[in-house]
């Protein structure tokens, strides 16, 4: 009998890994929610689907999955997206199948159990406190200078985060909250540029890192209105080094054994030194798998599904070849319905976002300097031609 990967996707994403999974002669189940059936999946690509009226209601989705393991031999589940990693983890939990467990994923989901972990195996986080208790954030906000934010534990990107600078307002704000209080984790806030590591765990090891920098904080562009961008970092200087060691770290400290990440440090301006932000199990959003592969030829989407057929068949996985290049992405909201960027005509463009109200490139080049004066060239031009902003959301949208 084959073995079966089973992909839980509540949002439409990860064709590329159901495709490679195919490719490699692996059966795919694919459960998601029913406002994606007519989603463009890669129907020819995938045997099966099955589609839940949400993934909200546990015992249900463990019943359906459950259901599908009678006649299929389910060897390995896969979550496409950062809001299905507890329900995938409570899967393998139930079916007693190899990969993180609901404890384990809280280090990839929950930043307070992220910040909690990766501080007692020596990484650098912003000081933080839970907010459980009255006295023990009076204590934090009276030892901590303002700025703080308060932010969801459990939400992704920007969402949800509060940037607050006096000790009555966040008072409050967490009374405001009610119930949901528990779930909030309050931190100073630091000031710095933002980067992320994408890479590829396996057997505890990297086995590949792209190194990039925001060219504004993503926090500042959900929240002030602008332009998503970011660059490859220059490769063989102490920054890219010292990011390098920092994700080896955060690997290390959160245990991650197999999969894919994506993490986020903050350069400190106070002292220049790199602050971790968050981890994610899950390949990098708004298009920078696109970059990635621009910059170094790996798709980290396909090289996801590589690690889980090898994974699955019992299989030694082999690291891919990479390209040493430069790329950036640039994308933002258009007042246009399909803008059309077919004014911005450099050789270096490489991929065009297509979607509705967005407009984005990624381009490439083997000169890092290039990619800088391109994406600094199209920063004000799509200001110009594209920009549009609406209120940063208070929760995930499709």
């Amino acid at each position: 009998m084959d073995v079966h990967v089973l992909c839980m996707a509540s949002y439409e994403k990860g064709a590329d890994f159901l495709q490679e999974c195919q490719r490699l002669g692996c059966p795919v189940i694919l459960v998601t929610v029913e406002k994606l059936k007519d989603a463009a999946w890669p129907r020819a690509d995938t045997l099966e689907f099955f589609w839940l009226p949400a993934f909200d209601d546990r015992d249900n989705v463990i019943n359906a999955v459950s259901w599908l393991a009678r006649t299929r031999r389910i060897a390995r589940i896969v979550p496409l997206d950062e809001f299905d990693l507890e329900i995938a983890a409570a899967l393998r939990e139930h079916l007693r199948l190899p990969g993180m467990g609901e404890t384990a994923v809280r280090y990839f989901r929950d930043k307070l159990a992220m910040r909690q972990k990766a501080a007692i195996g020596g990484v650098r986080v912003p000081r933080f406190s839970p907010v459980f208790n009255d006295a023990e954030v009076d204590a934090f906000t009276a030892r901590v200078p303002a700025p703080w934010v308060l932010k969801p534990r459990t939400e992704a990107a920007a969402i949800g985060i509060r940037k607050v600078s006096d000790a009555g307002v966040l008072r409050t704000d967490l009374d405001a909250l009610g119930d949901r209080r528990s779930r909030f984790l309050l931190e100073e806030y630091v000031a710095g540029a933002v980067y992320h590591v994408d890479s590829i765990v396996a057997d505890r090891t990297v086995t590949f890192a792209a190194v990039s920098r925001y060219a504004t904080p993503p926090f500042d562009v959900a929240h002030g209105g602008g332009l998503f961008c970011s660059v490859t970092v220059r490769r063989g200087t102490a920054e890219e080094g010292a990011l390098l060691d920092a994700n080896a770290a955060v690997v290390n400290a959160t245990g991650m054994v197999q999969g894919v990440l994506h993490t986020e440090f903050i350069r400190a301006e106070s002292d220049g030194g790199f602050v971790f932000l968050e981890t994610g199990a899950r390949v990098g959003g708004a298009h920078i798998v696109e970059m990635v592969e621009a910059a170094t030829g790996v798709n980290l989407w396909r090289e996801w599904a590589r690690l889980e057929v090898s994974a699955a068949r019992r299989d030694v996985y082999t690291p891919p070849d990479r390209r040493t290049d430069y790329a950036g992405i640039l994308l933002s909201l258009a007042r246009q319905e399909w803008p059309d960027t077919s004014a911005y005509d450099d050789a270096e463009i490489v991929y065009r976002v297509n979607r509705r109200h967005h407009a984005g490139l990624v381009v490439a080049s083997p000169d890092a300097d290039r990619v800088a004066r391109l994406m600094d060239d199209y920063m004000p031009r799509f200001r110009r031609d594209f920009f549009a902003s609406l209120p940063a959301p208070d929760r995930p949208t499709a």
